[in-house]
């Protein structure tokens, strides 16, 4: 070798960060397919590293034998000795070959051989270096923009940001830096991929974490985020510690924490929401500045009812539907917004028809309506035991609502049979009405036709009876 190849394998792990092994693997690999491209890929060879000499060494193996048949895969006894003095016939000894002149092709070959190794190790040691790095915040330097997306330097690799991972409205330039979450880690043909977001609601949580020791400290937890990127935020905190208070710790002094966040974010503005264990009252924060009157939970359905003032309404909602969109991403509830006097017109028309379908007080009405029964079908799937629990009413009475309530649903049930098979009977008799009205049609379209044809054979026939007769005569 021309050069000192202890050195080169030295710096090249420690440039590429791949370990020494994996670089000597490559070159062994790399000088014994050169070798036989040189010599014949028939023969028995092998390479191996010499540390000691800092060169790849290259042996071609041949039996020991009396007589050579084979001289690229035997060897006399005699010439034998010359390479091992203690050699037998039987035995396999290698022959080192000189790969001081192994070609250009050959040359170019293990060039390529060890380029692709090294880039193969160094992938592998990208990827396991930034799969533990998965939902962390990552900075880099936009290297190139393209048509869906961008090309970030991260120095060692690059990442890439789709269009859609940017917040809307911001555009990069060249040499621009950027900082995002890293979204995923993927392992390709063509190297490691790593996947950069800057919408996901955990940039916005690791944002707050850089930005806060408490959260770092784990005194402060969050628990969850919600984002509309570059127009709108909620964040819910809780502190283990009841003498901190996790909005102050997130804000900061004069807000300067909170600011720095709403910065990166491009001016994306951020509600800081109180966690509680209490659903209720969790979502009642999470429409916040909004204040709540009433809340109404369906467990089954998995969704709340929040009434509202009038002058609620508006707030409550959000603009074009924002707020109370937010609010359900954070607390994973369906949530329905009514103003009081919406929900009054609506309330006074369920009670009403509870009065007079179930024969039942008014307060007993309100109390089922309260209680999400509102319509028979809900109230006929009750024992009268779970009644009693809800109304404390009498068992007997809860027997008698419920069975009124089954009541209705069956004459409901026959009602809807009816109607049915009155629509079939009605499409029956209109398909009837309409067939013999063609059988008509056809019927004087075809005696028009018959006379016509007979006269038609007729008249033919005649002309026929007149030539023939005089040719007679």
């Amino acid at each position: 070798m021309y050069f000192d190849l202890n050195y080169v394998i030295e710096q090249v792990g420690k440039e590429k960060g791949i370990p020494k092994e994996t670089i000597i693997e490559a070159l062994e690999e790399a000088i014994l397919s050169a070798s036989k491209k040189k010599y014949g890929s028939h023969l028995d060879l092998e390479a191996h590293y010499s540390e000691e000499l800092g060169e790849i060494e290259v042996f071609q193996f041949k039996t020991v034998v009396e007589n050579v048949s084979e001289p690229d895969m035997e060897i006399n006894e005699e010439d034998a000795k010359h390479h091992d003095p203690e050699c037998m016939v039987g035995d396999a000894i290698g022959i080192k070959l000189d790969t001081s002149s192994l070609g250009r092709i050959a040359a170019q070959t293990a060039k390529q051989i060890i380029i692709q190794k090294v880039r193969n190790a160094e992938s592998d040691v990208i990827y396991n270096e930034f799969k533990g790095k998965k939902g962390e915040i990552i900075t880099g330097v936009i290297q190139r923009v393209e048509k869906n997306h961008y090309i970030i330097n991260l120095g060692r690799t690059e990442a890439l940001m789709p269009y859609k991972e940017a917040i809307p409205g911001e555009t990069y330039r060249q040499r621009e830096r950027v900082k995002g979450l890293i979204l995923d880690v993927e392992k390709g043909q063509k190297g490691c991929m790593i996947l950069m977001s800057r919408t996901h609601p955990g940039f916005l949580m690791k944002l707050f974490e850089l930005e806060v020791p408490e959260i770092q400290e784990g005194i402060i937890k969050i628990i969850g985020a919600a984002r509309e990127p570059g127009e709108r935020a909620k964040i819910s905190v809780y502190s283990e510690d009841p003498d901190i208070d996790p909005i102050g710790a997130c804000v900061g002094v004069k807000g300067s924490r909170v600011q720095s966040i709403v910065q990166e974010l491009r001016g994306e503005k951020i509600d800081i929401i109180p966690y509680s264990k209490d659903i209720a009252k969790f979502v009642c924060n999470t429409l916040a500045p909004a204040r709540v009157s009433k809340v109404y939970i369906n467990e089954e359905e998995h969704s709340m009812e929040i009434i509202v003032n009038d002058d609620q309404l508006s707030l409550a909602i959000g603009k074009k539907g924002q707020n109370v969109r937010l609010a359900s991403k954070l607390t994973s509830w369906k949530i329905d917004i009514s103003s009081e006097s919406e929900v009054e017109k609506t309330s006074k028309k369920i009670i009403d028809e509870l009065v007079e379908n179930l024969k039942v007080s008014e307060i007993l009405a309100r109390i089922l309506h309260d209680e999400y029964l509102r319509d028979p079908k809900d109230i006929a799937k009750l024992t009268p035991e779970e009644m009693n629990k809800i109304t404390s009413i009498s068992v007997e009475d809860c027997r008698r609502i419920i069975d009124e309530a089954k009541a209705i649903m069956a004459r409901k049930a026959l009602e809807a049979e009816e109607a049915k098979a009155a629509e079939e009977a009605a499409a029956e008799e209109a398909a009837a009405e309409k067939a013999p009205q063609l059988t008509e049609t056809d019927e004087k379209e075809g005696g028009a036709e018959e006379p016509a044809q007979e006269a038609r054979q007729e008249s033919e026939a005649k002309p026929d009876e007149e030539t023939i007769t005089p040719a007679g005569e």
